[in-house]
């Protein structure tokens, strides 16, 4: 049996969740919870073409802030 997502016959939407990771659900189905949708829809590879161009940077939201956090503590002026 083949999967739903290894069709390319049907369309798909890009959804996004909490941590901005970037996925393809199928178009008839309702989004799973934790995911949202982000308007763009079609076949699977125009949707994975768009997910390719937009995410850019794959480490998840969560993880981003906590490096930028580190590099803003440790740029910081050391109190004496």
């Amino acid at each position: 049996m083949t999967s739903i997502f290894d069709r390319d016959d049907i369309l798909f939407q890009v959804v996004v969740n909490h941590e901005e990771q970037y996925s393809i659900w199928p178009d008839y189905k309702e989004v799973p919870n934790g995911w949202r949708t982000v308007g763009k829809s079609g076949f699977k590879k125009e949707c994975l073409a768009y997910i390719e161009e937009v995410w850019t940077d794959m480490r998840p939201l969560s993880l981003r802030k906590h490096m930028e956090e580190q590099a803003r503590l440790q740029q910081a002026p050391a109190n004496h």
